[in-house]
């Protein structure tokens, strides 16, 4: 919608104050230069008036195209000279049809053209022949005031639209937002969680093996504050520093993590050579399923493996644990996110059972976007 559209819809109370000033200035000069008298000009600029002021005021859409086409229908019954009043019904029922969400408007719309363009057909009877110009008149009026409603509801639909793709984009932001934090948060505390077990299990028999424990959760926490940090920032409204992306280069780190907690994470495979936006899944899909690993599964041992098959990155990452839901509303949040940042580049996603016992999750990546 361009801005010129959009500053109709959105204040619809300056123009039709200039409609009524071109109608009051140019009424007046119609019926001066027709010849009329000071009262019958009073008179004329007087209804014209009030054929437009409906679409200025707060009033009730019925009640504004009754008024408007009653006064345009007098206007033309008492004979005052053509003008601009052929602007006041158009442009109330613009105005109508644009502050009324429903059709509601469209009878009395009707029904005001009407009455006008009798009242024009009356005047053209009242003569000794009939005059081609009232007829055509009358045509042109109904004809501008349905086009003026067809214009407005079309105006009004984009506006609509417009504003639901605002939503929807809001709402999908919202979403990706809360989808991070699950992604960066969740898999740190998931890792905190293990480490702090691993500590308590160890404490009394080995010091060291409990002090490494302990760096990582420090590390792991400030890693997990950090994209909390910038998460909330963003929701905010602040302009928060983005965390650099995440690809395959930083996989052993992130595999050396879950390592410390006690799983065995064994990687084969490789694929170093791949878009950024592609490995940045590729690695949001890792710490998804291995987050699941170690919080869902009791599984002592996971594979990272990674391969380049026609063009396409696959990533499969199984664990020998008990397995869990695959599909349905028991997936939760990070399944359903992982199908969503991999369709959004063109993948597929798969989680099903393993070979054996435990979790499978494939997912197909194209290489290059």
């Amino acid at each position: 919608m361009s801005d010129r559209w959009r500053d109709l819809t959105h204040a619809p109370a300056w123009w039709p104050w200039t409609v009524l000033i071109v109608v009051l200035f140019g009424t007046f000069a119609a019926n001066r230069e027709a010849g009329a008298g000071h009262g019958e000009v009073l008179g004329a600029v007087l209804v014209a008036a009030l054929a437009v002021v409906p679409g200025v005021l707060p009033v009730r859409p019925e009640l504004a195209l009754l008024a408007s086409g009653l006064c345009t229908a007098v206007y033309f019954g008492a004979g005052f000279a053509d003008g601009p009043v052929f602007l006041a019904l158009p442009t109330v029922t613009f105005v109508v049809a644009l502050r009324t969400r429903s059709a509601r408007w469209i009878p009395w719309a009707a029904g005001a053209a009407l009455v006008a363009a009798g009242a024009l057909l009356s005047r053209a009877l009242a003569t000794d022949s009939i005059r081609t110009q009232e007829v055509w008149q009358a045509i042109g009026l109904v004809a501008v005031v349905a086009a003026a409603g067809a214009v407005a509801v079309a105006v009004s639909q984009l506006q609509a639209s417009r504003a639901d793709r605002t939503a929807r984009a809001a709402t999908e932001e919202r979403l990706r937002m809360a989808q991070d934090l699950h992604d960066g948060v969740g898999h740190g505390l998931a890792v905190i969680a293990m480490q702090a077990g691993v500590a308590l299990h160890v404490l009394d028999r080995d010091p060291d093996k409990a002090r490494a424990s302990l760096e990582a959760i420090r590390a792991t926490s400030r890693e997990s504050l950090d994209a909390l940090r910038t998460e909330l920032g963003r929701m905010a409204g602040r302009d928060a520093v983005r965390r650099p992306a995440r690809g395959i280069g930083d996989l052993d780190a992130l595999i050396e993590r879950v390592r410390a907690g006690g799983i065995e994470v064994v990687r084969t495979g490789g694929a170093e050579v791949v878009d950024e936006r592609v490995g940045e899944v590729a690695y949001a899909v890792t710490q998804e399923a291995l987050t699941n690993v170690l919080r869902h599964a009791e599984a002592t041992r996971a594979v990272v493996d990674l391969a380049l098959v026609d063009g396409a990155l696959v990533l499969t990452v199984t664990d020998d644990g008990r397995g869990g839901p695959t599909s349905g509303k028991d997936e939760g949040m990070g399944i359903p996110g992982m199908r969503a940042r991999v369709a959004e580049i063109g993948g597929t996603l798969d989680v099903g059972p393993a070979d054996g016992s435990g979790l499978r999750v494939r997912a197909t990546l194209p290489e290059h976007l």
